[in-house]
């Protein structure tokens, strides 16, 4: 689930604009005979490059794929390597083939690294590019969209705007990133994410077979040279709340931020913003003025106008996010003519929202934000006849938190679910499980706790990019618990199984555990952990960086779980408060074995501080 680099970025939002438009075929003529150098500092001509073909044979009995693939990635990367297959081989296969050639698209190994494609082209000039040859320049103008910048809620807004504007019956389409788990959570058309063979037929191809009525776009980076700024012609803009993220990127003062973000603003195209710092809304502010742009400060929604439904989303700061996906909303609704169609004369919105806002905040579902799933592998206990109350409770809360000042609002969501002030509504089945998306809980398996028995333990599960700085976060996190009697028993430090250079799907091979690779940087979390939870430095520091053995980390005891921190003895290389395990499927598979080895034990794991580290926990709950 890596932030993908600039080509990469390109490509998917190509075949998300495609999605919306239509497009069946793809020529190259007027590059004919010209060098470019837009992806590698290798040199393909266009000559070589042969016509791009419809889309409509793909469906006829017999045919073979083999050059469908070859012919888009030989465009974009001179050394991608794409696996020839055919019509008999499974969905499943070829889809792998397109995330390997989307994966060759990445040029950095890890976040922070400079890129090794050269050139003359930035990141929004290479999207430009790429539209010229697609032949969308023009056709993107057509689409209705809402552009939503911001440091956090911008997923949440979207998934918002989208929800709303579908229940008011319009066909939407909406963009997102990061992904958590497959790339196709990306797109959805409808509320649904696109299936594989859609995928396949779209990034294989020019593609488009669907229209959608609104397209919703969350930036990626920033917005100033993000890659959707391409967009020159929205309905409306917004900008959720910023803080202090992307600093290497964005600039390191909240005013530089806010002017990244503010990029997005167009000349007189109206725009929202939440409640800022006065730094950052100074520069949003001037920005405004400057484009004569209308720009109109939201109020959180005022949970009164919801008439008794819950915002399905987790956390108070979702009304900060709702309240801007209502304006959004209303003003592209009265600014493509809908408005009055729709709700007549209305115009005000402080008593109550109309029945399809309501109904769309409510039903909004985003993962790994505020999420809470039920552990599935408990039901293991029954299939082999053992009573449902031989097993404790194994439960997951997820939240992509990587920020000082999303780790605070998570604290404040964490400490509020376990002590069970949240419920759950809205079940549907899904294959072998009930999702519940009630206030972001996602519950695996339908029967009833009793939760008088249970002796509750509260876990962090933990990784960050090493790009950030945990001695800020952990410490954000821990005290926002603690100042509502919250606090964690044990700290588990576990590298995330996906990659930076490395884009998966759903059905991607789980990589086998791998004892040889470096664990420098979770010990080095541990190390702060420790310092914080103890405050002995010098011994801290001399047994971690001097000790990083495997072997303690590969064999954590089930006895870990009950040990009193105060037997805590870094010198002695032994830690009562906190383990790192070199892989994170035998930290679940400890978890697990904690659970089945105790009845009365609930778990309550919070996993946070990467998106990485959410996506890969829930690849694994779904196996």
């Amino acid at each position: 689930m890596p932030p993908l680099t600039s080509s990469v970025d390109a490509l998917l939002m190509n075949v998300y604009t495609n999605t919306l438009l239509k497009c069946e075929r793809f020529e190259v003529s007027h590059f004919h005979d010209r060098s470019v150098h837009l992806f590698t500092n290798k040199t393909w001509r266009s000559n070589n490059v042969p016509a791009f073909r419809g889309t409509s044979h793909l469906n006829r009995r017999g045919y073979r794929s083999t050059k469908i693939s070859s012919q888009v990635m030989e465009q974009m990367q001179s050394n991608v390597f794409v696996k020839e297959y055919s019509e008999d081989l499974p969905v499943t296969s070829s889809y792998e083939s397109a995330m390997e050639a989307l994966s060759s698209l990445i040029t950095r190994k890890k976040r922070g690294e400079r890129s090794s494609v050269g050139g003359k082209y930035g990141k929004l000039e290479r999207m430009s590019i790429y539209l010229k040859i697609l032949g969308l320049e023009e056709k993107i103008g057509g689409l209705k969209i809402i552009h939503v910048a911001g440091t956090k809620g911008k997923g949440s807004t979207c998934t918002f705007c989208e929800a709303i504007l579908r229940e008011c019956g319009f066909r939407t389409g909406l963009f997102t990133s990061p992904h958590l788990i497959d790339v196709r959570e990306r797109f959805r058309i409808n509320g649904l994410d696109i299936t594989e063979d859609r995928f396949l037929l779209y990034f294989w191809n020019c593609w488009n077979q669907l229209e959608v009525d609104v397209a919703i776009i969350e930036v990626g980076l920033g917005g100033k040279t993000d890659s959707t700024n391409v967009i020159k012609e929205p309905i409306v803009c917004g900008i959720t709340s910023l803080g202090m993220d992307h600093v290497e990127a964005l600039g390191n003062t909240l005013g530089q931020i806010a002017s990244h973000k503010a990029g997005i603003f167009k000349p007189h195209i109206p725009a929202f913003v939440v409640a800022q710092l006065s730094e950052a809304m100074d520069v949003i502010q001037e920005v405004a003025r400057g484009l004569a742009v209308p720009l109109e400060v939201v109020a959180p929604l005022d949970c009164e106008k919801m008439d008794g439904l819950k915002l399905s989303l987790s956390g108070d700061h979702q009304f900060i996010n709702a309240g801007l996906a209502v304006s959004l909303s209303k003003c592209w609704l009265q600014r493509t003519g809908n408005w009055e169609k729709l709700f007549g004369k209305q115009d005000n919105l402080e008593s109550n929202l109309p029945g399809a806002f309501r109904r769309g905040l409510s039903t909004a579902h985003l993962s790994g934000r505020a999420q809470i799933v039920y552990d599935t592998s408990l039901k293991s206990c029954n299939s082999s006849k053992v009573s449902e109350s031989s097993c404790g409770d194994l439960i997951f809360y997820l939240d992509g938190a990587h920020s000082p000042e999303s780790m605070e609002v998570c604290g404040r969501w964490f400490s509020s679910a376990v002590k069970g002030k949240q419920k759950a509504s809205s079940c549907f089945t899904v294959e072998n499980m009930v999702q519940v998306w009630g206030n972001g809980h996602l519950q695996y398996g339908t029967e009833k706790r009793d939760k008088s028995y249970k002796i509750s333990k509260q876990i962090l599960l933990f990784n960050c990019m090493e790009v950030r700085d945990p001695q800020v976060l952990l410490p954000k996190l821990v005290s926002t618990c603690a100042s509502s009697g919250t606090h964690f028993s044990k700290a588990l430090f576990v590298p995330s199984m996906s990659t930076y250079d490395r884009v998966t799907s759903a059905a991607s091979v789980i990589p086998a555990d791998n004892f040889s690779r470096d664990l420098s940087w979770q010990f080095s979390l541990q190390r702060h952990w420790e310092k914080m939870i103890h405050g002995k430095d010098t011994e801290v520091d001399t047994v971690i960086d001097t000790e990083p053995k495997m072997d303690a980390a590969k064999f954590l005891p089930y006895e870990f779980l009950y040990e009193d921190a105060s037997h805590c003895s870094p010198v002695e290389n032994h830690f009562a408060c906190s383990a790192v395990i070199p892989s994170l499927p035998l930290a679940i598979d400890w978890l697990r074995d904690c659970v089945k080895r105790n009845p009365s034990v609930r778990i309550q794991v919070l996993v946070t501080g990467s998106l990485h580290l959410v996506g890969d926990v829930l690849k694994l709950l779904k196996r």
